[in-house]
């Protein structure tokens, strides 16, 4: 199992202490780029598709790294309209 497989699985557990630097490392690894919207972007963040160019939108969590349920949700729900998840 790859390491973007093993942070997939983790993440569709939607645990509490997902990362928002095991989310990073799961996009960069399904092709998505990080971009910033800007110097005064704070902590929105955009992960743009490389080939399709879908979006996910989110603000990095501050002051603990941990990812909201709400987002992880999200990012799920991105990642299956994207067809890396089945289901």
């Amino acid at each position: 199992m790859s390491r973007s497989e093993k942070l997939l699985a983790r993440l569709l557990r939607k645990p509490k202490d997902f990362t928002f630097a095991e989310l990073e490392t799961l996009l960069l690894d399904l092709d998505f780029s990080l971009s910033a919207a800007g110097r005064t972007s704070g902590s929105a963040v955009r992960f743009i598709q490389r080939e399709t160019g879908q979006v996910i939108r989110l603000h990095k969590p501050r002051p603990s790294p941990e990812l909201k349920e709400y987002v992880i949700k999200y990012v799920i729900a991105q990642l299956k309209q994207g067809g890396y998840i089945n289901g």
